[in-house]
């Protein structure tokens, strides 16, 4: 036995063959104690090694602390957008923790994203993009939150445009409340919404209104204006400025499968975003709307169902249930499959820049129910911006909107005796209305009004509607077989 008891060379039991590699579990002295397992061949001694010391990394003077992952430091001035900075001395890195500049980066292309492809351009390029004003993470009660900055995506900078010029809408009477959604307008509070919000479905026509703002801002509302033909409406924030109004971008430029995003207060829940697509395109739906006025029945068409039945419904907030029915609105829209729920009404609906193409309105429901309880099931329905647009800018102006009259009853083409073709039926022309000013008769078939296909008489009158008094479009009708079209020059539905 060697006199080294630490050697590990020769087996601890000379009564024992050693095995042709010795195994240290399996050996073992008379005390019953295994030696400790053999070192590597060659083993350096660590121990006896000098600590290990890293290689100085080079200086870069045209390099920032944040480039090089640390934070900056609390004397480093702060640069003004678009200005190169100058070359600074090199310096050591500031002691602390280390902040990736890859989250930086992160953070940053996601909101040039919103800018559009010429803005992530130059971030290549190396130029300084982003204003020292612009943030991604908000604080306060209205927050984006970005819990890994380094998967930012799209839809995360998109929010964080758009979350500002949204706002929750609480309306109240005597007797009823309820919760919607509003988009910001101008600096100075013009929010625009839907009829059926403020009025609770036309329960009071001067409501309480309590607005709250995407940084938690309270502020007492008026009523400017409302439109319940095409369920509108424009309020004014008392006190407000230094808003952030919505960019508004172009409803007629969609195409199916284009991205959306829907953002309001669905059951209260202010700051909610859902994404999805555009479903349809010139879809027109008919709702029934308590904020009609009686007295205003819709007369270019003969509604299947008087009462309004049908599975559109308005997505009422959080403690509002639809009330009686005075009449019916026929309204252009936008379908989307965004999650639209019970408040999201008069939010936003915006593109992939974040630019608005629609006020959200309704929401369609499984079975026709009409019950408080109703939520999304994938089909939801905006109106578009370029209606918003005419019609919120009359309000502001003028305090009402108009809306165009054809001056004609009118059916479904395909329910008629011998149909050969969908459309709106004209039954009966009105005396010196449009159109019989323009040369149309009974029993003409329209098939298109203003470059839009017309499927049936809810399509006409949403599409007449859409449109300013005064204006003019281009009809396509059938009359005996032949296509034939005409210039018509609507008149003014009465206010």
């Amino acid at each position: 036995m060697s006199d080294n008891p630490a050697s590990t060379d020769e087996p601890q039991n000379p009564a024992q063959q050693p095995d042709p590699q010795p195994d240290p579990l399996r050996a073992a002295d008379a005390s019953g104690i295994p030696p400790r397992p053999p070192l590597p061949p060659q083993a350096p001694d660590y121990a006896a090694q000098p600590p290990y010391t890293a290689p100085q990394a080079p200086a870069y003077g045209a390099a920032s602390p944040q480039a090089s992952g640390q934070p900056a430091s609390p004397t480093q001035p702060t640069q003004p957008y678009g200005e190169r900075a100058p070359e600074p001395a090199a310096a050591a890195p500031a002691e602390g923790g280390k902040v990736g500049a890859g989250k930086i980066v992160a953070i940053m292309v996601a909101a040039a994203l919103v800018g559009g492809a010429s803005g992530l351009g130059a971030a290549a390029a190396g130029g300084s993009l982003f204003p020292a004003a612009q943030t991604v993470v908000q604080s306060g009660p209205t927050t984006v939150t970005v819990n890994d900055p380094d998967s930012v995506n799209r839809t995360t900078a998109i929010a964080t445009k758009v979350l500002p010029s949204v706002v929750t809408i609480s309306a109240s009477s005597s007797s009823a409340g309820g919760t919607g959604s509003g988009v910001v307008l101008s600096a100075d509070g013009y929010v625009v919404t839907n009829t059926h919000v403020v009025t609770l479905d036309g329960a009071t026509d001067s409501p309480d209104l309590k607005v709250t703002t995407s940084d938690g801002k309270v502020y007492s509302a008026e009523v400017v204006g409302l439109d319940p033909m095409y369920d509108l409406a424009v309020i004014k924030l008392d006190g407000a400025e230094d808003l952030t109004p919505i960019e508004i971008g172009d409803s007629a430029g969609l195409n199916v499968g284009d991205g959306t995003i829907a953002i309001g207060a669905p059951l209260g829940l202010s700051n909610t975003v859902t994404t999805g697509i555009v479903s349809a395109l010139n879809r027109s739906i008919q709702i029934a709307s308590s904020a009609v006025p009686e007295t205003e029945q819709d007369t270019e068409q003969n509604p299947d169902d008087e009462n309004g039945n049908g599975p559109f419904q308005f997505d009422f907030g959080q403690g509002r249930q639809q009330s009686g029915s005075a009449g019916t609105i026929s309204i252009a829209v936008i379908q989307t499959d965004a999650a639209i729920n019970p408040g999201n009404s008069g939010g936003a609906l915006v593109d992939d820049e974040g630019k608005l193409i629609g006020i959200n309105v309704a929401i369609a429901t499984a079975g026709g129910s009409s019950s408080s309880q109703s939520g999304s099931i994938g089909v939801g329905f905006s109106i578009p911006s370029n209606i918003v647009e005419r019609v919120t800018d009359e309000i502001i102006a003028d305090g009402a909107a108009t809306h165009g009259l054809l001056g004609a009853m009118v059916g479904d083409a395909a329910s008629q005796e011998d149909a050969t073709t969908a459309g709106a039926y004209i039954s009966e022309v009105t005396n010196g209305g449009a159109a019989d000013a323009a040369g149309l008769k009974a029993g003409d078939v329209v098939t298109q009004f203003n470059g839009v296909p017309i499927s049936d008489a809810t399509d006409l009158t949403a599409q007449v509607r859409a449109l300013a008094a005064g204006s003019s479009a281009k009809v396509v009708y059938l009359r005996g077989g032949k296509t034939a079209s005409v210039e018509v020059t609507l008149g003014e539905l009465a206010p």
